[in-house]
């Protein structure tokens, strides 16, 4: 490595004017662009004669794929389901080992880590002006049962690696740059996505709501947080809550989710907007009975209420005209559950989403309407129509984006700008500082599976251009 890269304060003016140059509107003609000449007279030297400094740093940038892959390898054996699967579910054995796991290699990074009362843990290195607002990034490790070994993982892994890559080409940040790893994005235990951003962007009705919540087996979620060594003499979560502008800028790395940057052959995605996202529960009750001796006419089938409305929903998202407009029933279940019985009881759970908040509350109600419909008519009670989170869209800051496509063309990787219809913790990030994300390809589209993949190259392209834009938004 040039010892030039040594000299901290001459790397922070070369690459301050590598980042307002890349990241704004600038002349073609040198001569004639007045911030142009106020740059040099500065300088005392050509601002053209600094580009080979700027390519050496950015040649600089290596990742090691290597070692990189064997992190994400090891981590997926914290997970209580067989290979290729991982299951990693909030505040389990698993998900502390795998925690304890996370925690070591920041510090092998030297990154100072804390934790907060719901264990979003923190890694941070300390930039030159410590006062300033730092420049965060980060994302989750938990996983859905029976999922892949990338969703989120590439987030926290590959932000430590970032740094690493940071560290090993001698740059130095202004602004202190942190990792975060969110806990609970995924909605497994709890049924609350993103429930550690939730926290950190302030919401107080997810901390007074947590007080009382419970699992599946009736465990509370104070309990299994102190299980894992959280919330400990807590009875309050507020201390969670991070004030407005704590950050500078937030950017995760994520793969795709989906099959577009692969089938277009393209390496890097600019996220511009993330999706709104909305959860519903409902339950019909009906009359169970012997399925051989109530006949047709005289039953009260719940099932096939949930049934009808599952229809309904697709019914209700196709008519709205927009191909950013989604619904899913992911969960359908039946009481009593045998073959022979009539579901006396049925519980559903909706996931909706689109690009326009508006657009995606009139289906909300549309499925709303249909529920009452078909209880009406099927003579079974509607007993339970519940929003769990009704969420706006979150769009991603001008300047992260500029500072994203910048790297990526630096990087002399291909790029599109893009929205993400899948949600993250960006999207809670975005009500406290400014947000933006860097999508990879990955394998068809395939998440929340077991053949889930991002190539070592795809991966190695996503740390370098986070890599190069933590450096861009740490001297801004």
């Amino acid at each position: 490595m040039s010892s030039r890269f040594c000299h901290c304060s001459s790397l922070h003016f070369i690459l301050a004017l590598f980042v307002f140059g890349s990241m704004s509107s600038i002349s073609a003609d040198e001569n004639e662009d007045p911030t142009i000449k106020t740059m040099e007279a500065f300088a005392g030297y050509p601002i053209h004669e600094s580009n080979s400094f700027v390519t050496d740093f950015v040649s600089s940038l290596s990742v090691d794929t290597q070692t990189l892959q064997n992190q994400i390898d090891e981590l997926s054996t914290f997970s209580d389901t067989p290979a290729p699967s991982v299951t990693r579910i909030l505040y389990s054995e698993k998900d502390v080992l795998a925690r304890r796991y996370i925690k070591n290699l920041m510090g092998l990074a030297g990154l100072s880590v804390r934790e907060d009362a719901v264990g979003n843990i923190f890694g941070t290195w300390t930039g030159d002006e410590p006062e300033l607002p730092p420049v965060a990034t980060g994302s989750h490790i938990d996983a859905i049962p029976y999922s892949g070994k990338y969703d989120g993982v590439i987030g926290v892994l590959g932000a430590i690696e970032a740094i690493n890559v940071l560290k090993r080409s001698g740059f130095k940040p202004k602004r202190s740059l942190e990792v975060i790893m969110f806990t609970s994005e995924e909605p497994t235990r709890f049924g609350i996505s993103c429930l550690g951003s939730r926290l950190l962007a302030g919401s107080e009705t997810l901390a007074n709501n947590l007080m009382s919540t419970v699992d599946g087996q009736n465990t509370s979620f104070l309990d299994a947080a102190r299980s894992a060594g959280y919330a400990n003499n807590l009875d309050d979560l507020s201390s969670v809550f991070l004030k407005k502008g704590s950050y500078s800028a937030f950017i995760e790395l994520h793969i795709e989710q989906g099959p577009i940057l692969e089938e277009e052959g393209t390496s890097i995605g600019v996220v511009t907007a993330i999706a709104a996202p909305a959860s519903i529960k409902i339950d019909f009750e009906g009359n169970g009975g012997h399925a051989g001796a109530v006949l047709m006419p005289n039953r009260n089938d719940a099932g096939l209420a949930a049934a009808e409305l599952a229809l309904a929903v697709e019914k209700h998202v196709v008519e709205s005209g927009s191909i950013d407009t989604v619904g899913t029933v992911g969960i359908l279940e039946l009481h009593p559950g045998a073959i022979n019985s009539i579901p006396s009881r049925s519980h559903l759970e909706i996931d909706t989403r689109d690009i326009d908040e508006k657009r995606r509350n009139i289906v909300i109600e549309k499925i709303h309407q249909s529920a009452t419909t078909i209880a009406n008519n099927r003579r079974v009670r509607l007993s339970e129509f519940k929003i769990i989170n009704q969420d706006p869209p979150a769009l991603s800051d001008k300047l992260i984006i500029e500072a994203t496509e910048a790297a990526s063309k630096e990087l002399n990787l291909t790029h599109k700008k893009m929205i993400s219809r899948a949600y993250h913790d960006s999207l809670f990030m975005a009500r406290g500082s400014p947000m933006g994300m860097i999508f990879i390809p990955c394998y068809k589209g395939y998440s929340h599976k077991p053949e889930e993949f991002s190539s070592s190259q795809d991966i190695a392209n996503g740390v370098k251009v986070l890599a190069l834009t933590l450096a861009k938004l740490s001297l801004y």
